[in-house]
């Protein structure tokens, strides 16, 4: 059995639950390191909130070994109380008390003299922006104060580990960004080690430092949210992240033949079966001008001709749909700003080679 980097505070060692046939967590492993924002990232039924409640200690895993700073607390034979794991829990509902005023729910969970608490509630509930709400009580509050006020309580123990399952799910859209970062502000001053569970790869990508992509029970792939980004596993890990336009061909001489172009297929032999992954983003348009392509360009390869289905502005962004003249294929193109072409405006599709991800298809 590996033991744990010195500087892990959390580590997670082959950890598994079943529901009678039905296989949760398959056997996950990682680590978190004090100061560190983790995300378990995934779909609903992956197995992440089985995970934080496993490692919270309101579930027990049927194998797998929890250690936090080296020490087990859960393993064969082993089971410490949620109480005694220094372990934070903020929830989706954030579960405030509500007969209990904003100060009264920060202090809930502390101990030792009185004045040391008062101190520790005023000083969280100023860094959390709700000093003048320590007398109200939680319906009067809105939901990112509620928000900032089950932040404040997680905190007040100073946990060595805090877990937030789905935190801001319950926020208004306009609000999340804006609490993200000041949560992650305070997470970073508080110095405990995150596990963050959330099934929205924006909040991954803007909160974590290390991201753990979940499937069907697994861990397919960890990270920087750079890193998972740019060199996605396979084609379901890039797609979780934006939309794709999807190639298919096949292997002859190490290389695809496309109406783009060749395509180099590194690490796939002859004639296997693949398909070309290119995000929307990374299609470069140009205006048909009298049924003649832009040049091809070694980066950018030969233009391919499609005619505007539809398009739509998003806000920061205009989604273009063709028709592809070639096979009749439906491609998506983003443009920065508003660019809305006309249905049956003929065009010319480059992509950029150096954006593309070539997979083995399914």
């Amino acid at each position: 059995m590996s033991q744990p980097s010195p500087s892990s505070r959390l580590e997670v060692q082959d950890l598994t639950r079943a529901f009678g046939a039905r296989q949760v967590l398959r056997g996950i492993s990682f680590e978190v390191a004090a100061g560190q924002v983790s995300c378990l990232l995934g779909p609903s039924g992956c197995g992440k909130t089985t995970a934080l409640r496993i490692i919270a200690g309101v579930d027990a895993a049927d194998a797998g070994v929890i250690r936090v700073d080296g020490t087990p607390i859960a393993g064969p034979g082993l089971q410490l109380p949620p109480e005694r794991r220094g372990v934070g829990l903020m929830f989706q509902d954030f579960a405030l008390f509500p007969h209990l005023t904003v100060a009264q729910n920060v202090a809930f969970g502390l101990h030792g003299a009185r004045p040391d608490q008062a101190r520790r509630v005023a000083e969280l509930l100023e860094r959390v922006h709700m000093q003048h709400h320590a007398q109200s009580y939680p319906h009067a509050l809105s939901g990112g104060e509620q928000q900032r006020v089950a932040l404040a309580r997680a905190l007040a123990p100073r946990p060595r580990i805090l877990l937030m399952d789905e935190p801001f799910s319950g926020l208004d859209e306009r609000l999340r960004d804006a609490i993200r970062d000041e949560t992650l502000a305070l997470l970073k001053e508080e110095g405990a080690a995150v596990l963050l569970v959330t099934h929205e790869p924006h909040e991954a990508m803007r909160m974590a430092d290390q991201i753990l992509l979940m499937r069907a029970g697994q861990i397919v792939q960890r990270g920087a949210p750079y890193n998972i980004y740019n060199a996605p596993a396979d084609r379901e890990a890039a797609a979780f992240f934006s939309d794709l336009n999807i190639l298919s061909g096949r292997v002859q001489g190490a290389l695809i033949d496309t109406a783009f172009g060749a395509f180099l297929a590194p690490g796939h032999g002859d004639g296997t079966k693949v398909e070309i992954a290119i995000r929307p983003q990374h299609l470069k348009l140009d205006f048909d001008r009298a049924g003649r392509g832009p040049a091809p360009t070694a980066a950018e390869g030969t233009a391919a001709r499609g005619q505007v289905l539809r398009a739509r502005f998003l806000g920061r962004e205009s989604l273009v749909e063709f028709g592809m003249d070639f096979d009749g294929s439906v491609l998506m193109a983003s443009v920065p700003g508003v660019f809305l072409p006309a249905p049956g405006t003929p065009m010319w599709l480059m992509i950029r080679r150096d954006r593309c991800f070539v997979f083995a298809s399914r």
